[in-house]
């Protein structure tokens, strides 16, 4: 096939693979900060809609996963001021997500966490926005991700109240 021999292609697969790397390495970063969140997980009073433990590994797996083939999709939209200013707040919300597990487990700021999160979902909102007009597809593959961290907002606030 011509397209198979486009001088882009690995070029694009280098940027996907570039792209699993950052959300490797966010969850990676997040896991290290917090090694026994599963334990002070079960530890902590929970609301009556917490999910258990095991839930949150298989989540984030899929969800990193539709993190980084939306960068993706919107990387091949081409260089222009409006893909650099999506993977910017894209990039953003990722160190955001990675700042999150530490405060929550690592450090026990259940309040800052929480005030992290929240500015978290702002920039996830904007970020969606942006992917969307770059790819409706990329930008629909992170309505999982909004979606979950709505959640994980009230999942935090509750948790900081109970404990």
């Amino acid at each position: 096939m011509v397209a198979d021999a486009s001088p882009t292609r690995p070029k694009s697969w280098l940027a996907l693979t570039i792209s699993i790397v950052a959300v490797v390495a966010a969850s990676t970063i997040g896991g290290l900060a917090s090694r026994t969140a599963a334990d002070d997980y079960g530890r902590l009073q929970q609301p009556g809609f917490a999910p258990p433990s095991w839930v949150f590994g298989p989540t984030w797996t899929v969800l990193y996963l539709l993190m980084a083939v939306a960068a993706w999709l919107v990387w091949r939209t081409g260089p222009s001021p409006e893909t650099r200013r999506a993977l910017t707040w894209y990039a953003v919300q990722l160190v955001l997500n990675t700042a999150w597990t530490p405060l929550f487990f690592g450090l026990g700021w259940r309040g800052i966490a929480f005030a992290e999160l929240s500015v978290l979902l702002v920039v996830l909102i904007a970020t969606v926005v942006l992917f969307w007009r770059r790819s409706a597809i990329a930008g629909a593959m992170l309505l999982p991700y909004l979606a979950w961290s709505g959640f994980a907002l009230c999942l935090n606030f509750a948790v900081w109240q109970l404990n």
